[in-house]
């Protein structure tokens, strides 16, 4: 299986190809309203915004994995994504990243780049990098800050 042919529910209840990003690099990241790396999202934003005119963006997944962080119906994650840090990347719909429900492209994920200590997802804000033709080229854990992803973004467009 390969990138472009998952789908995926937007947070709006779209239905989402994953064929619609091809030729573009992704930050792939799985997210949460109330964990301590929320704040992450103003760094994700501003990724998005410098590197968006030259095929890149950040696709969101929701997830209530990890502490019950994420207890929110799909339409107040996205006000509160809005309202605080003018989220403007797409926002998809809570997910399970582990375990039997995992999303299927999550499951993909964790297949093509395992962490330090095992293929699960340990946390929210844990970063996917794909490039141009849909290659997962780096994964990153919950603690790199997004603006430390300049340089391997910048890399692949």
């Amino acid at each position: 299986m390969a990138l472009y042919e998952f789908t995926a529910k937007l947070g709006t209840g779209e239905e989402q190809s994953l064929a619609t990003y091809r030729g573009q690099a992704l930050l792939i990241v799985n997210v949460a309203s109330k964990c301590g790396f929320t704040p992450q999202y103003k760094g994700l934003q501003a990724l998005h915004e410098e590197y968006a005119p030259r095929g890149f963006s950040v696709l969101a997944f929701p997830c209530d994995q990890f502490g019950r962080q994420e207890l929110g119906s799909d339409q107040e994650i996205a006000n509160f994504c809005d309202r605080s840090f003018g989220v403007t990347f797409p926002l998809f719909g809570k997910i399970d990243v582990n375990g039997p429900d995992a999303h299927p492209l999550y499951v993909w994920l964790k297949q093509q780049k395992g962490g330090l200590i095992g293929s699960g997802i340990k946390w929210n804000f844990t970063k996917f990098l794909v490039d141009k033709t849909g290659l997962v080229r780096a994964r990153f854990a919950p603690t790199t800050k997004p603006e430390g992803l300049s340089r391997d973004v910048a890399a692949l467009l």
